[in-house]
């Protein structure tokens, strides 16, 4: 299971880090063993030594995510548009609020605006996240023992800076889709008295003499932000707030994993037994809503730093440190506090399914019973 090593242990037979890599290199790089022509393959050929599944972990990865994806994203639209509206310009009042006027104003799909940017790369991000614990953690023990609390943190701060590499275009370009409908919103007319109205009319014929046109708001795509990203800044047009973002998943990843694994072992019926399914479910959602509120404050500085399109007079950033001061002095302490309750409503039922999927070995049972069995080998 890709949690074994999260419950306290590790895989029977180990030996020394010396003897593992002496035993690799003597069967895979002799003369007669085949070229590994890709990245996948030899990482795979890694993993298999400790005996971690890489496309087990794929598939249970990509079912985990997105079936919570699905379940939980009209409130990870919500978390994002309360977060970005600033102190006077509020459009929403509350999270039922903003899902009943997303709805009547977008439609019922408007609530998942994103989606289909969180539904392609969650698999990889679920995967990389979860693959890098593991091999931090087998890395990290010692005959067989259990991990102290410091290595258990310090091995989900490495899983939590390999996976923002997926993590961040993906949030890039679905926070862009899911604030567009907000930013739409501000700039809506608003009633004017008939002598303002009158005064606009005016203006609005001189400027239509004069050639000048003005253009409805487009609606646009994912894939089309990220080709107008990488036009103008290159690669890193996609990897904007990376640095915010490192400040928020290192310190998620560092809470989570070891809060998982010590509350998941309260739920063992003894040392050699695994603890119940539900256990396992219940376990997962009470470390991932305290890790999201825990990272609230970075994932609100991390949503407005990368935030593209902002709604008339909105406030802009150049960089974390600014970000803070501004925030702090602009709206308070309270504004770090933005969609924490749909944080936690989001990313509890997210990896509490994560913990059943690989509870339940869905991922081992395919691979097992099927040709993608040969990737394992």
């Amino acid at each position: 299971m890709v949690f074994r090593y999260a419950r306290g242990g590790t895989p029977t037979g180990c030996t020394t880090r010396r003897t593992q890599f002496i035993n690799f290199t003597e069967e895979h790089l002799d003369l007669q063993a085949p070229v590994y022509t890709s990245v996948f393959t030899y990482f795979n050929s890694i993993m298999s030594q400790k005996q971690i599944s890489l496309p087990a972990k794929l598939i249970n990865g990509g079912i985990a995510g997105i079936v919570g994806v699905t379940c939980v994203f009209p409130i990870d639209l919500v978390k994002t548009r309360l977060q970005n509206q600033r102190q006077g310009q509020q459009a929403y009042k509350s999270m039922v609020d903003c899902l009943v006027k997303t709805v009547r104003s977008e439609g019922f799909f408007g609530m998942y605006r994103g989606a289909a940017v969180n539904l392609a790369l969650v698999t990889p991000e679920k995967a990389i996240k979860l693959a890098a614990n593991d091999l931090f953690r087998h890395h990290l023990s010692k005959d067989g023992k259990g991990l102290s609390v410091f290595k258990e943190m310090l091995a989900g701060c490495g899983a939590g800076m390999c996976q923002v590499v997926v993590t961040t275009p993906m949030e890039m370009l679905k926070i862009q889709l899911q604030d567009a409908g907000r930013v739409a919103q501000q700039q809506k007319p608003v009633m004017m008295s008939p002598t303002k109205l009158a005064a606009a009319n005016a203006v609005l014929r001189r400027a239509y003499n004069s050639g000048a046109a003005v253009s409805a708001p487009r609606a646009v795509s994912a894939t089309q932000i990220a080709r107008e990203l990488f036009h103008k800044n290159g690669i890193m047009g996609l990897y904007r707030g990376l640095g915010a973002t490192l400040i928020r998943d290192v310190p998620f990843s560092v809470i989570y994993f070891p809060l998982f694994a010590n509350l998941n072992s309260l739920g063992k019926p003894s040392a050699e037994e695994a603890s119940p399914v539900y256990w396992a479910f219940v376990s997962g959602c009470a470390a991932g809503s305290t890790a999201a509120v825990a990272v609230n404050p970075c994932d609100v500085v991390k949503t407005r730093l990368q935030l593209l399109n902002k709604g008339p007079s909105e406030e802009t950033y150049n960089g974390v440190v600014d970000c803070v001061s501004k925030i702090m002095r602009k709206e308070g302490p309270a504004a770090f506090l933005k969609g924490a309750g749909c944080r936690a409503l989001v990313i509890a039922p997210l990896f509490g399914i994560a913990q059943v999927m690989y509870f339940a070995g869905v991922g081992e049972y395919i691979v097992d019973n099927t040709p993608l069995n040969l990737l394992s080998v």
